[in-house]
C-alpha cells in the first residue's frame, strides 16, 4: 500500500475515531483505536509521525478515569438482567395404598395368587454346638518410611508471545519520549528500568525488543545518532543484540574498531546530540 493511501485511510480512521468519542460511543472507540494502529503500521514510523502523536494523545483520554467509568456504566448497562426464578409449587403426594386395604366404603378383593401361610414354630436342632475357632491376633504394620522431598529446579520462564504489529508501533511512539529524557540526562537505561518507567508494558519477547529499538530510531530524523545504543545490560554494558539492530538502521562500526568501542562512541554521540534539545 502506498504511503498516500496509508495517510489517507489513517486520517480517516482518526476522524471516526474523534466522533465516537464525543458520542462515548466506547466499544466503537476501543475498536478504531486499535485499527488506527494496525493501519500505521502500513507505513514507515517517519511518515506516520503527526498521526501517531494524535493517537498518543486520544490514548489519554481513552484510559482516563472518567472514561473508564463510562466503560463500566455501558458494560453493567448491556448485560443481560437475572429474571429470578419462581419457586415451585409443592405437589401433595397421593396417601400410598396397600393393595390389600379399600378405603371406607369399598370392598376389599384378595389376589388370588397371593397366599398366606400359618406362622411355623422354631426348630431345634439336635447338632451338638460347635467350638469357637481362636482368631490369631492381626501382625502389627511397620510405619511407612516417608522419603525426605527433593526439590527441583524451577522450571524455566516461558517466553512471551509475540505482539501484533500495531501493539509494536503504538509502544514504541511512548518509548521513544523516554529514551529522548534518558539521552538529555547523560544517562543509559534498561528494559527493567524501562518496564518501570512505563508499567503499562506488557512483557516482551527478546525479538519484540529488537523491533521496538528499530522502530524508535527510524522515527527519527536522518542522521541523528541511534538512541536504541542507550538500551544497556547490567552494568551498563552493550546490549548484545544491539549490533544487529544498528545494522537495520544502516549504522556500520569504523574500520578497525572493536563492536564495544564503536558503541561507547555512538553513546557519546547521542548524550551529545540531545543534551540541550527539549
Amino acid at each position: 500500500m502506498e504511503i498516500a493511501t496509508v495517510r489517507r485511510t489513517l486520517n480517516h480512521t482518526l476522524t471516526e475515531l474523534k466522533r465516537a468519542i464525543d458520542r462515548y460511543a466506547v466499544a466503537v472507540a476501543a475498536d478504531l483505536y486499535a485499527l488506527a494502529w494496525q493501519q500505521a503500521a502500513g507505513a514507515p514510523p517517519s511518515e506516520t509521525r503527526e498521526q501517531r502523536a494524535q493517537l498518543k494523545d486520544l490514548k489519554e483520554i481513552l484510559g482516563s478515569r472518567w472514561w473508564q467509568d463510562e466503560e463500566r456504566r455501558q458494560a453493567a448497562a448491556a448485560a443481560p438482567k437475572a429474571v429470578p426464578s419462581q419457586p415451585k409449587q409443592a405437589v401433595a403426594a397421593a396417601p400410598g395404598v396397600r393393595p390389600d386395604v379399600a378405603q371406607a366404603g369399598e370392598r376389599v378383593v384378595r389376589s388370588s395368587r397371593r397366599k398366606v401361610s400359618p406362622s411355623a414354630a422354631p426348630r431345634h436342632s439336635s447338632a451338638p454346638p460347635q467350638v469357637p475357632v481362636p482368631v490369631p491376633e492381626p501382625t502389627p504394620i511397620p510405619a511407612r518410611v516417608v522419603a525426605p522431598v527433593v526439590k527441583g529446579r524451577r522450571p524455566r520462564r516461558e517466553e512471551p508471545a509475540l505482539l501484533e504489529t500495531g501493539q509494536l508501533w503504538e509502544i514504541a511512539t511512548e518509548l521513544r519520549p523516554l529514551l529522548e529524557q534518558t539521552a538529555r540526562a547523560g544517562s543509559t537505561t534498561t528494559w527493567p528500568q524501562i518496564h518501570k518507567r512505563l508499567p503499562g508494558l506488557p512483557r516482551l519477547h527478546a525479538d519484540d525488543q529488537c523491533v521496538l529499538l528499530w522502530l524508535v530510531d527510524e522515527d527519527g530524523r536522518k542522521g541523528e545518532p541511534l538512541l536504541s545504543a542507550l538500551v544497556t545490560v547490567a552494568d551498563r554494558q552493550m546490549h548484545p543484540r544491539f549490533p544487529a539492530v544498528a545494522e537495520q538502521l544502516g549504522w556500520t562500526t569504523p574500520g578497525g574498531s572493536r563492536p564495544h568501542t564503536a558503541w561507547s562512541y555512538e553513546v557519546l554521540r547521542v548524550h551529545q546530540h540531545w543534551r540541550h534539545r527539549r
